[in-house]
């Protein structure tokens, strides 16, 4: 059998899919840049309560004095003053997908977000830009008194509810795009489920920017009462522009005694995108964080997926996947926070680097004195297919006291030659024996999602590899 010559290129995202664009229509844009009077005008056109507006204004004067980061991606060409904050779609939001405009409903069909709602979803909420377009739950769901809407619908329609959470989890102190989105966030979900109730298929949130040179900063509210258990999947894209894009999304999710959440994330935002989200869980005694997380695209990521353990036997496990490509700096990783006593926690991260990448993992693991007993283990792992890309490893470890068990691995390399001569051996190609590699390294991610997602992340991870017979 004649050997076949391995493409690298076989391994690169194909980004195609997601690369088409609408013509820019709009009821509303705001002024590129940051000041008082823009963020009044956003508020004016949400008609937002005066709490709201206030709360804003605050946050930008915190942002105003925060600068950036001083760990993590190079945010030296991220000029925010050329950013536009806010696009209303020229669409009212509702819960008839046949009420959506022909252009913005033939861009969700296209990501399949109709037909995934009809297979395997209970609810379903698509932003465009900067507004949500379309929300709807399952009756059964609303009857058992479950919310499930757009944050400015929640604003009004559950106030106490909201100011008792919003930015709560993560304040505008946390870091400068923390504060910046709390100035001024648009659109996202609004979830609470009632004491006692699971919901049995997942809800999903779908984030779509169109327009170039924009900002998308959803804001993301989960909260699961005792005892409740609910799965929630995210996805994102974007299309290509010459022009920088930037994604400053928010996620809290409040995890009550007993109760079990699990988040899933895969996004793929276009290479003009920097991707500076934050995400983050405070979770009640014996309640349970679950962290998918698929950092596929962007031009920069930072995203670091959190929880806080605050109650007695508290769980969390974190599995994650990070691809960087030609172009990409992906800083991705996760913190755990350990607060009370018998919690535990898992943290599986992986990365592939290829065509010249960069993926690195940055983790925090902190186990605080009163937190006996508790359990944790950390294993970093990073995959690299060429010689010309990177990846980096920084896990942070604290314990505080002497009755914990701790465990942390890393391993950073290249394919082993020994595993492809091996599947040579059997009658594998090098360019299929490779492959099979990266889907076994991948795989522990892609079966945590419903299958649906699982085969998309195989078809934006292109492992098909054929090549030419040099």
């Amino acid at each position: 059998m004649a050997n076949k010559d391995f493409n690298m290129e076989d391994l690169l995202i194909d980004q195609s899919r997601f690369d088409f664009k609408n013509p820019e229509r709009y009821s509303y844009k705001s002024l590129p840049g940051l000041n008082e009077k823009i963020i009044q005008e956003i508020s004016e056109q949400k008609n937002e309560p005066k709490w709201m507006t206030q709360l804003r204004l605050k946050f930008l004067k915190i942002f105003q004095t925060c600068k950036d980061p001083q760990f993590g991606v190079n945010l030296d060409d991220l000029d925010l003053s050329k950013i536009v904050a806010y696009i209303k779609p020229n669409a009212k939001r509702s819960n008839n997908w046949e009420e959506v405009p022909d252009d913005i409903k033939d861009t969700f069909e296209k990501l399949g977000i109709p037909e995934a709602e009809r297979k395997a979803l209970a609810g379903v909420g698509a932003q465009y830009d900067s507004e949500i377009v379309y929300q709807h739950v399952q009756k059964d769901l609303e009857n058992l008194g479950v919310i499930f809407m757009d944050m400015e619908t929640a604003v009004k329609k559950h106030p106490d509810l909201v100011k008792q959470h919003f930015m709560k989890a993560v304040t505008a102190t946390n870091h400068k795009y923390a504060a910046l989105h709390g100035a001024i966030w648009s659109g996202g979900t609004f979830l609470y489920v009632p004491r006692g109730v699971k919901v049995p298929l997942p809800l999903q949130a779908y984030f779509r920017m169109n327009n170039p040179g924009m900002g998308q900063l959803e804001h993301t509210i989960i909260i699961a009462d005792e005892g409740s258990e609910v799965a929630f999947i995210e996805g994102c894209s974007a299309p290509f522009y010459n022009t920088t894009n930037i994604h400053a999304g928010m996620v809290e999710i409040y995890v009550k005694e007993s109760a079990r959440v699990k988040y899933a994330t895969i996004q793929n935002w276009s290479k003009n995108t920097y991707n500076l989200n934050t995400k983050r869980a405070i979770v009640d005694r014996d309640g349970m964080m679950e962290w998918v997380s698929g950092s596929l695209g962007s031009y920069k990521t930072m995203i670091y997926p959190s929880s806080i353990l605050k109650g007695k036997g508290a769980k969390t496990e974190t599995k994650a996947i990070t691809y960087a490509g030609p172009n990409q700096h992906m800083d991705a990783g996760s913190k755990v926070l350990m607060f009370a006593p018998y919690t535990s926690a898992s943290v599986d991260a992986r990365s592939i680097s290829v065509g010249g990448g960069w993926a690195f993992y940055r983790g925090w693991l902190k186990i605080g004195e009163n937190a006996k007993g508790a359990k944790a283990n950390v294993q970093c792992q990073a995959l690299m297919l060429d010689n010309e890309s990177k990846s980096d490893t920084v896990p942070l470890i604290e314990v505080h006291n002497q009755d914990s068990d701790v465990g942390h691995e890393a391993k950073i390399g290249r394919i082993k030659q020994e595993q492809i001569y091996y599947l040579m051996t059997r009658g594998l190609s090098e360019a299929e024996a490779k492959a099979m590699v990266v889907r076994g390294f991948v795989e522990p991610f892609a079966k945590e999602l419903p299958i649906e997602y699982a085969l998309e992340l195989n078809r934006l991870i292109n492992l098909e590899v054929e090549s030419s017979i040099g």
